[in-house]
């Protein structure tokens, strides 16, 4: 997911932030884990805590996972999500 899309779906978010408050909070929360996986690279090296990288690399991909998990759920219509189309 590149940062186009990343700001498409905070655009999103932001314009619909009184309808849907769960998923505005939500998808701040995966920017929070794509945030703390790309910027805890420096300190795990540094401590030498190599067993760290996993976790890193779930992290930076939150908001894909996130993304691919909703266009699922919305594909089976389980879940509606209006943002999924955003261009």
């Amino acid at each position: 997911m590149d940062l186009d899309a990343l700001q498409r779906i905070k655009r999103w978010h932001v314009a619909h932030q009184n309808d849907h408050p769960v998923e505005y909070h939500m998808w701040d929360a995966m920017l929070t884990f794509w945030l703390a996986g790309w910027v805890g690279w420096i300190p795990a090296f540094t401590f030498d805590a190599l067993w760290a990288a996993p976790l890193l690399a779930v992290a930076m991909s939150a908001p894909t996972l996130y993304v691919t998990w909703r266009a699922r759920a919305h594909r089976a219509r389980r879940l509606r999500c209006d943002w999924i189309g955003v261009r």
